[in-house]
């Protein structure tokens, strides 16, 4: 089983209106708080959301994690890899929402028992990924429980989809692209496309994500005008 970093504070500010701080780390302690803090610098109007953001909101906002923190290390992995890979901003934070959604952080999760005549689990890892993504020939020849190589493959595959997702729905925009590439690389395949749909992991948790940012950023401005923070 992997060992994971136990983080040691769990009293946290999500919205301090101390020293001009957004989020707090959730490592921070009181002798070193300034060492962790992430200055806001935008208005809700032009903010952009950033993966300090992203990472509070899937320590502390996952519903389907289990109540505890000791998810920070596979979280700051599947964060690194995302980051590798430039994502358009709407869409931000997508693998996060989907091992969230799929296994709650926990990279040896087992699924899809009802699939198997055995009953045995026939989805792996994070993403409760099936067997053919281990296939070296068929899929990626990955290991579904480490957290770097599924998160790789994961995008890997939902960027295949990208020129089709263009083709066929005629969409510019960056961000609707890559959610219909993601539905596209989920679901079976349908030759008119899935240009008007969205994964669950999108619509359930991502999107309340990024409304919550956006939200707190509005309640600190108000704050701020109404003389209620040491601002």
């Amino acid at each position: 089983m992997i060992k994971y970093l136990l983080i040691s504070s769990l009293f946290i500010n999500p919205l301090s209106l101390d020293n001009k701080v957004m989020y707090e780390s959730p490592v921070a302690t009181a002798q070193s708080q300034n060492d962790f803090v992430k200055p806001l610098q935008k208005t809700s109007k032009n903010y952009t959301i950033s993966y300090e953001d992203l990472k509070y909101q899937a320590l502390y906002n996952c519903r389907y994690s289990e109540a505890n923190y000791d998810n920070e290390l596979v979280i700051d992995q599947i964060i690194e890899v995302e980051k590798r890979h430039n994502l358009p901003e709407g869409v931000r934070g997508m693998m996060l929402a989907a091992a969230c959604h799929e296994s709650g952080f926990n990279p040896q999760a087992r699924g899809d028992h009802k699939f198997s005549k055995q009953g045995k689990a026939m989805a792996l890892g994070l993403y409760q990924m099936w067997a053919w993504w281990s296939n070296e020939r068929r899929g990626y020849g990955i290991d579904r429980t480490d957290v770097v190589q599924s998160t790789e493959a994961y995008i890997a595959h939902v960027k295949k989809q990208l020129p089709k997702a263009k083709k066929l729905c005629g969409v510019k925009d960056a961000s609707r692209q890559w959610v219909i590439a993601w539905a596209t690389a989920i679901r079976k395949p349908k030759k008119t496309g899935r240009c008007y749909e969205a994964p669950k992991f999108y619509k359930r948790v991502l999107k309340k994500w990024h409304k919550k940012i956006r939200k707190d950023v509005r309640t600190y401005e108000q704050n701020k005008r109404d003389g209620n923070c040491a601002c």
